[in-house]
């Protein structure tokens, strides 16, 4: 790289007596450098941080994460008062739930005055003397994944007690996991795991390839159809031998494997695009109206399942809790738009109900009795998080049955789950739901208007609960100012309001 700059400017490599120590500049930035995103995620470029972040070591089982923070828009410097070095420090209560403080890198000479300032806290209780950790790589990858990613972009093995542990962590397991539906297969003595890497491979390029398509061409409905499709057929592995002679062996995901979790993702985007493209290019009539509405259940509907089946993962590993915090931010915002909708209207529940569900206090957690930006992180930090988010996967799990068969209702591969966070009777047996034909074209009679009224109540419940659930878990990775906390307070505030 650095020969090839030197050749641009019109000089021969032997007229530069500084060739090595650009290239050694340009090493630091490769090896060293982070990609910069703004509040919003987009990709701002790469930036090189003091050694004090710079040469923070990767694991994939980490105790820390980063942001960065952005100086006001009219402010030309951060100021001297505000500088300090990055330092990382354990709280001395024992009664939080393991957030450490932090103190933001800023460094007070003229050339580190600008740009942004990154922030490391931690994620896990470090101790005196332990070795301070970020990721690198997308913690939701099984662990082949992520050593060629380390390998090919930081060029090391990870050796961390995630990635060298034997038998592999419970968490790394699931991400593989694959599913066969033919008895026979596995009574005849044949071993999954000589096809696990065919099946994986297959289905992984066909997963890539169909996102891909989506994300260059922008067609969400072909989008659904293909992955909808691999999520029910999986994949069939013929020509088998076995005792019986030829053997089929239907390979499906487990719900917790990465493709699965990864089309989970992609499948709540396409379907919110085609809900609002159906209403960005049809009259709004009120079919039209209702088959958006449609589209924006379903969408909730993976949102939530995505946000059930991470949270299981999270559960065995606490690292996971950044993922965490986003999909239980996007199954919030999801139901909450579908219990906000117009259309219920349609479905005779006059819009005006919507005043008694912003009224809605629970009765069986604390979690909403503490809503308000200060009074959630105080009793988060007074409170055992254990027990935080035991008490709230309790109460939307006694929730969400009241009002699963209607969001999910017209999606058959949702319509296998009985309960979006309940996966142990998947592993053996397919759980189709039951009364799935919830909807009825009579949809103006009493008993319809008031099962609606339910369901929507039930919706409005779990969504605030997971919003509320994800400030806490924002508020443990980022602090209380971050921009994603600040956010998803707006949001619920917004919504009462």
């Amino acid at each position: 790289m650095a020969a090839a700059r030197k050749l641009r400017k019109g000089l021969s490599l032997d007229q530069s007596d500084d060739v090595s120590l650009e290239e050694a500049v340009l090493c630091l930035v490769v090896t060293n450098a982070v990609e910069v995103q703004d509040e919003s995620g987009r990709s701002l470029g790469i930036a090189v941080y003091d050694p004090s972040f710079s040469w923070i070591n990767h694991s994939c089982s980490p105790n820390a994460c980063y942001r960065f923070i952005f100086s006001p828009p009219n402010a030309t410097s951060f100021g001297e008062d505000s500088c300090s070095a990055l330092r990382i420090v354990p709280r001395v209560s024992e009664e939080n739930f393991g957030v450490c403080s932090c103190s933001e890198y800023n460094k007070g000479t003229e050339g580190y005055k600008y740009g942004p300032k990154i922030m490391v806290r931690s994620i896990k209780r470090i101790k005196k003397g332990e070795e301070v950790c970020v990721s690198y790589t997308d913690l939701l990858q099984p662990k082949a994944m992520r050593q060629s990613y380390l390998w090919f972009n930081h060029q090391f093995t990870c050796s961390c007690s995630r990635c060298t542990v034997s038998p592999s962590t419970f968490v790394d397991h699931a991400l593989e996991e694959i599913l066969a539906s033919n008895p026979s297969f596995s009574s005849a003595g044949l071993d999954l795991n000589l096809y696990r890497d065919e099946a994986n491979k297959k289905l992984s390029h066909y997963v890539d390839e169909t996102i891909t398509e989506f994300l260059s061409v922008g067609d969400p409905e072909s989008c659904c159809k293909k992955l909808e499709s691999v999520l029910e057929g999986g994949f069939h592995v013929e020509q088998l031998e076995s005792e019986d002679g030829k053997s089929r062996l239907n390979c499906k995901f487990h719900p917790f494997n990465h493709i699965a979790l990864n089309s989970y993702m992609t499948l709540a985007s396409a379907y919110r695009i085609r809900s609002s493209d159906f209403l960005a290019f049809h009259s709004k009539t009120d079919e039209s109206q209702l088959k958006a509405f449609e589209m924006s259940r379903i969408s909730a509907g993976f949102s939530l399942l995505l946000a059930g089946a991470t949270h299981h993962l999270f559960c065995s590993e606490s690292s996971l809790i950044v993922s965490a915090v986003n999909f239980w931010k996007q199954a919030g915002e999801s139901l909450l738009t579908i219990a906000g909708s117009s259309v219920w209207n349609l479905l005779g529940l006059p819009i005006s109900e919507l005043s008694t569900l912003v009224k809605y206090k629970c009765s069986e957690c604390s979690l909403m009795d503490i809503f308000g930006a200060k009074s959630i992180l105080n009793q988060a930090e007074r409170t055992n998080f254990e027990n935080i988010s035991s008490d709230f996967l309790a109460c939307v799990r006694s929730a969400s049955p009241k009002f699963w068969r209607f969001l999910i209702h017209g999606c058959h591969y949702l319509e296998t789950f009985k309960d979006p966070f309940d996966f142990r009777c998947l592993a053996h047996a397919r759980c189709v739901a039951e009364d799935v034909d919830f909807i009825k074209e009579d949809s103006n009679c009493e008993h319809h208007a008031e099962s609606y009224t339910n369901a929507r109540t039930h919706i409005y419940k779990v969504g605030m609960h997971c919003l509320v659930y994800g400030v806490i878990l924002a508020h443990i990775c980022y602090g209380q100012n971050s921009h994603l906390t600040t956010h998803v307070l707006n949001h619920v505030e917004n919504f009462v309001h």
